[in-house]
């Protein structure tokens, strides 16, 4: 494979058909280090000098060169993986115990990745009135601001967390730099890592192809013969959150046997997801935001807690217990990781090596 071939496949998004080839395999690591120093650190291991100083330059002469083998680019990427890690060990106990005082995991209205458009279409372009203006600033937008800039950080730093444990391990060469979706290879499968948890879009379809009404609709209707407050405002999401929450302090029979019936539920849906993880994997490259769509192998972490549903967003700092899942998926991976899932997309078919990884809490 030319160096052409290689970047035009990667291009194109065909990073599994890139890594089924030696040669484009090979590529996809060096990508890992397509910065000047670390190139420059590459050449120097392999006893050479390149011809060039430039990043791109030396990145082409590196696939070039067969004396800078898989293995030399191997050690290379873990030596500055270990390097940039041993920085961030020093300070991850303190970091873990400062996860944990985020109790509320809340964006405040405003939508991930469109902060700016929310903002726009919400406040600059819908208020007329200075003052009004900035009575919204100091009464809304701070305080959703706040819940954006915390959760933002909440995400950031447990992302980081969970990538260095699969990092860790000797099955696991990292990216050290950032390459398209490839977080790390494992036995030289890239793999894009994805932290998700059981999805409400997933619950909602198998009730609805089991003939079982929605949830939300079972709890309003609870709710109004309890006379349970409806927040109507909220966004169907939180409603939901709400309800379970409200039906689960209610002392009447009814409302716990309701709650007890829909966990139950939930229940049977994850047992059947961990024999059988390939539907739900399916699912979700089925059900992947427009702007976010594509075919790559993806890790899929999926993190719940069976006795707060809504809480399993907490289970992303449970470090020692995501290290003993971890560990024990890729203790137990065979030579070839993945399971080959065919998926369509606006009418069109597509593969991907893919698997799902239950971290689940009793």
């Amino acid at each position: 494979m030319t160096f052409e071939e290689a970047q035009r496949l990667f291009n194109a998004d065909q990073i599994r058909e890139l890594a089924q080839n030696p040669d484009g395999l090979r590529f996809l690591k060096l990508r890992s280090l397509n910065r000047g120093e670390h190139l420059l650190r590459l050449f120097a291991a392999a006893g050479i000098q390149p011809n060039d100083s430039s990043a791109r330059a030396m990145f082409r002469e590196a696939f070039a060169c067969r004396r800078i083998t898989a293995d030399v680019v191997g050690r290379v990427i873990r030596e500055i993986y270990e390097e940039e890690h041993d920085s961030r060990r020093q300070g991850e106990t303190d970091l873990i115990n400062n996860l944990y005082r985020l109790q509320v995991f809340d964006w405040g209205g405003l939508h991930q990745n469109s902060l700016e458009k929310t903002i726009v279409d919400n406040y600059v372009k819908k208020i007329r009135s200075y003052d009004l203006l900035c009575d919204k600033i100091d009464n809304e937008l701070h305080d959703s601001m706040r819940g954006y800039v915390l959760n933002s950080w909440y995400n950031h730093w447990t992302s980081i967390i969970i990538e260095d444990i699969f990092r860790d391990h000797p099955a696991v060469l990292p990216a050290v730099g950032q390459v398209k979706k490839i977080d790390f290879f494992i036995h030289d499968v890239p793999f894009d890592l994805k932290v998700t948890y059981l999805p409400e879009g997933f619950i909602q379809e198998k009730r609805r192809h089991e003939d079982h009404r929605p949830e939300l609709t079972l709890l309003k209707q609870s709710a109004r013969r309890h006379h349970i407050p409806l927040n109507e405002d909220l966004p169907s999401a939180k409603l939901l959150e709400d309800l379970w929450a409200k039906h689960r302090d209610h002392p009447a029979h009814s409302a716990q046997a309701l709650i007890a019936d829909l966990r139950a539920y939930r229940l049977r849906v994850l047992d059947e997801c961990q024999q059988q993880p390939g539907v739900l994997i399916r699912w979700l490259y089925e059900n992947q935001g427009v702007r976010r769509f594509d075919a790559s192998n993806r890790l899929f972490l999926v993190l719940v807690d069976k006795g707060n549903f809504f809480d399993s967003w907490k289970l992303k700092r449970a470090k020692q217990l995501l290290d003993d899942r971890i560990r024990n998926y890729l203790d137990s991976v065979g030579a070839t990781p993945g399971r080959l899932v065919n998926f369509d997309w606006e009418g069109n078919p597509y593969s991907a090596l893919s698997d799902a990884i239950f971290v689940v809490h009793p």
